[in-house]
């Protein structure tokens, strides 16, 4: 390279306050190469950028240092300029004589300023001889997308991903979608019903030509990277066919043999063949294999013999299926802190000691007492409910630190729903502080207090027990100073949102990151919400931490809008800093495939002719590689450069200071 053209920006007085930018730009015309050099205000502005594209053609120029603010802010700016100018972008580079230089010595003489300057121009210069033309990678990408979990944040996302006209995977391990949220009564602050609004959106993500439904299945594998992901997925066997299979019900009408049911949380019973609850999508029956007697004994067989279309079907086996993908949505939900962990408060020894998701589906009128709010021990109408709040949450005994989020809200809700339901009652809620941080939560709260009048108390419970068919709750009330017993007739656990099981060993196959409660990183909590390191697989709802339901569907919006953005065209610009191994000198030992976090490194096997192999080495995927520069310190045989970024460079910047 000949004939390098150098910018000194003067930002304003960002930069000349501290910098002697004149100076720089003389002394810049000593150096070999540099055939010119200018100092300018604002180099970013559209007159410095039209100064820049001049200068190229006046003084054909082959390379360009801008010595200006971060590369974070303007090196796309300045790249831009060039290429339009005729030169390689990546024979521009920017020398940090803003954020590295003058903001932090603006305490200090110009001269001190100004000699870092020249010293930073300088080693880019020499940096700049030895940088080679490089070339975006184009990656071509496959436009579909995989949802995993069929919650409200992943059906969110599936409509929002087939209305834009990509096609859609929507995975889901259950037998029906709906995740959570298909248990609630009604939804704060609203109280909209719950199925009300959700069904809609489960239905409509079942009919809609772009989105194909795979419930009861389960991701094993993911391979690939953006834009081109292999996903094997297991199909659980059902036992009914479901192209057959018309949701008539008599198959599970006629069941003999009943199990306690996961969606009503063990209040109600289900039979072995079963759909969740009424409104399943899609409305396709299951067995459950492990309890059915036919398929353990091979004795009964009555759904089989009711089923007109004959659609059950005990011979029927898993099936695995790869799919290929451009991008995946994560958006596996929540889970309720186990019920053991409140031996303190009764659970487990006092029937009458429920957790919020059992009294939701108390008050739904779907729910296994019709709506009504009775007693589980005995049936009973509660004159008296207490409400228990953070169990669980905010506590580090039981290894969650953080705040569930929705408790405060949810427990708030449930008062209003106890006392629209039974008129007369009263309930108590026990709080640490309330937290109702949302568009009109403060005044729900204060309307579950003014209008339904929940009395609360703030404090904690110190004992539960049982005595003469009344649940007697010990606690304090902090504010009045004094000791508090109730006699009640139910108690409900505000209980912690944690992650799902399995969360970590998914994250895993991903190759995403989580934190030490097993919820997914993001990787960015402010600027990349819903991105992840891992690029192409993006997050949505309660799998990134405790949400509520409008906060989980802006998060699944979020993440179908840039599944969009990386669908909209057929091939993906890639920027080409990125890792390449010398085949001369890799020695297969593998400590850079260790080292990787994005996993970009391949092991390859080199044959001859005849099909053996003779030699294996490393192999950078282009598609995957970030140019985080990790592979490169960590091989010991020195066979890994970073383009754009090699030792040649390196070590020519070190030595022009």
């Amino acid at each position: 390279m000949s004939r390098i053209g150098v910018f000194i920006c003067q930002c304003g007085t960002n930069i000349a306050d501290t910098v002697d930018t004149e100076k720089v730009a003389e002394e810049m015309k000593k150096i070999p190469g540099v055939v010119h050099t200018q100092d300018y205000k604002f180099m970013c502005s559209s007159p410095g950028q039209k100064m820049l594209k001049e200068a190229v053609k006046k003084h054909r120029l082959d390379g360009m240092i801008v010595s200006a603010c971060s590369p974070h802010m303007h090196e796309k700016t300045f790249r831009r300029a060039c290429e339009s100018a005729g030169i390689n972008p990546y024979m521009c580079e920017i020398a940090n004589i803003r954020e590295q230089c003058s903001w932090v010595h603006h305490d200090k003489t110009k001269e001190t300023g100004t000699v870092k300057s020249l010293d930073l121009t300088r080693m880019t210069i020499e940096r700049l001889k030895k940088n080679q033309p490089l070339k975006p990678n184009k990656i071509p990408v496959n436009k579909r997308a995989l949802i995993i979990g069929g919650g409200i944040a992943g059906i969110q996302a599936a409509l929002d991903i087939a209305d834009g006209g990509r096609e859609v995977l929507l995975v889901e391990k259950t037998p029906s979608i709906g995740g959570n949220m298909a248990k609630l009564s009604e939804t704060f602050p609203t109280m909209d019903c719950s199925q009300c609004i959700l069904t809609p959106k489960m239905v409509e993500a079942e009919l809609h030509e772009n989105i194909t439904l795979m419930t009861y299945s389960e991701v094993e594998k993911i391979e690939g990277f953006i834009g081109n992901f292999r996903v094997t997925i297991r199909k659980k066997a059902r036992y009914v066919n479901e192209e057959l299979c018309t949701g008539c019900g008599d198959c599970w009408d006629k069941c003999p043999f009943k199990q306690d049911s996961e969606f009503e949380h063990g209040l109600k019973k289900r039979k072995v063949i079963y759909t969740p609850f009424p409104q399943s999508v899609p409305n396709i029956p299951v067995i459950d294999a492990p309890n059915c007697a036919m398929l353990q004994k091979g004795k009964c067989g009555v759904c089989a013999k009711v089923c007109g279309p004959k659609a059950v079907d005990f011979e029927q086996k898993d099936i695995v299926v790869e799919e290929k993908v451009g991008a995946i949505v994560v958006a596996t939900g929540y889970d309720l802190m186990p019920n053991e962990h409140f031996g303190e408060y009764g659970y487990g020894r006092i029937k009458d000691v429920i957790n919020g998701l059992q009294f939701e589906r108390l008050a739904s009128s779907s729910g296994p007492t019709g709506g009504k709010i009775l007693r589980p021990s005995d049936g009973k109408e509660p004159q008296s409910i207490v409400f228990i709040q953070c169990a669980g949450s905010r506590d580090e005994k039981k290894g969650v630190s953080y705040c569930s989020k929705i408790c405060c809200m949810y427990t708030a809700k449930h008062t209003m729903l106890y006392r629209h339901k039974v008129h007369d009652g009263q309930s108590y809620v026990f709080y640490m502080d309330i937290r109702s941080g949302g568009k009109r939560y403060e005044e729900f709260v204060r309307g579950a207090i003014e209008k339904d009048g929940a009395m609360y108390l703030r404090g904690r419970v110190s004992r539960v027990y049982e005595k003469d068919g009344k649940v007697i709750v010990q606690g304090a009330d902090t504010l009045s100073d004094s000791q508090v017993e109730i006699e009640a007739d139910m108690v409900v656990l505000a209980t912690a949102l944690v992650s799902r099981p399995g969360a970590d060993t998914l994250a895993q196959k991903l190759g995403i990151g989580y934190d030490k409660h097993k919820f997914y990183n993001e990787y960015h909590p402010k600027l990349k919400p819903v991105e992840t390191v891992t690029a192409g697989i993006f997050l949505a709802g309660t799998c990134l931490g405790p949400m509520d339901v409008p906060e989980s569907v802006a998060q699944g919006s979020a993440a179908a809008s840039k599944v969009l953005v990386l669908t909209s065209s057929d091939e993906m610009i890639k920027d080409p800093t990125t890792a390449i191994v010398n085949d001369f000198t890799c020695n297969a030992c593998w400590d850079c495939v260790v080292a990787c976090p994005y996993s970009a490194i391949e092991k390859t096997d080199i044959k001859d002719r005849e099909g053996n192999v003779i030699r294996r080495l490393a192999h950078v995927n282009d598609g995957v590689c970030t140019g985080c520069g990790t592979c490169v310190a960590a091989c010991r045989s020195k066979a890994i450069d970073l383009k754009g970024y090699t030792d040649e460079q390196v070590y020519a910047a070190i030595n022009a200071f």
